[in-house]
């Protein structure tokens, strides 16, 4: 049985000032193992983007703990934690977030800029621009990309470290279904060739049952399909 790359051990957020405090997230328990892909579903509101940016080591929670590779992420300082983050983590997220001023492969190649690991630079996006279908705009600007290119630029950066997980916040929710077919078909081919874990909040069921399991979150609880919450 392969080992967990995730674990999630009674996880809580809330936020406000003294007394005021609201409960976004309530004693979360989950855990991924590797090369496993995992869906996220709830209703707008209900702590899921909030749940990823923990795990994404983007957020804090105010309790809990957060294991990825067996490394507590809370217990690492602000320097250990880029690096871990640079390292161990690939996000992507609905609105791209590209350089706008750097074209296609200059941002696919920013994370091998911080990275430790013996990865050919060129090499590497030379290989997921082809990946992601997009070697013939490899010099052009994000301005000058549809919103799938967009998107599908953004996975290449987010797989260039070659992370061990790979957490993505609606990733299809701003595309339509041609360019959300070949998104969730780049998650599948690297997911095949590096036994990568995979995260996806989605709210399309679609996408979910891509994925090996379905968790649902509905007021800051998690719970899985087909058992009681």
């Amino acid at each position: 049985m392969s080992r967990y790359i995730l674990e999630v051990e009674n996880i809580c957020k809330s936020v406000g000032v003294g007394e005021q405090q609201i409960k976004i997230l309530k004693h979360i328990n989950f855990f991924a193992r590797e090369g496993e892909y995992v869906a996220i579903m709830g209703p707008s509101g209900s702590g899921k983007s909030t749940l990823l940016g923990i795990l994404s080591c983007i957020d804090k929670q105010t309790s809990g703990n957060v294991r990825i590779d067996g490394v507590n992420i809370g217990q690492l300082n602000k320097n250990e934690l880029t690096v871990f983050r640079n390292e161990k983590i690939g996000i992507v997220f609905q609105s791209f977030n590209l350089i706008p001023v750097l074209n296609a492969e200059e941002n696919i190649e920013i994370p091998l800029f911080f990275s430790k690991k013996p990865i050919d630079a060129a090499s590497k996006v030379d290989e997921l621009i082809n990946l992601v279908g997009l070697s013939h705009k490899r010099k052009s600007l994000p301005k000058q990309l549809s919103g799938g290119e967009q998107q599908r630029i953004a996975i290449a950066r987010a797989l260039a470290g070659e992370p061990i997980i790979l957490f993505a916040d609606e990733p299809t929710g701003a595309l339509d279904s041609q360019n959300s077919e070949v998104v969730l078909g780049i998650f599948d081919e690297f997911r095949k060739k590096y036994n990568m874990t995979i995260i996806v909040i989605t709210h399309d069921i679609k996408v979910a049952n891509r994925a090996d399991r379905i968790v649902y979150i509905e007021d800051g609880e998690l719970y899985e399909r087909n058992s009681a919450k």
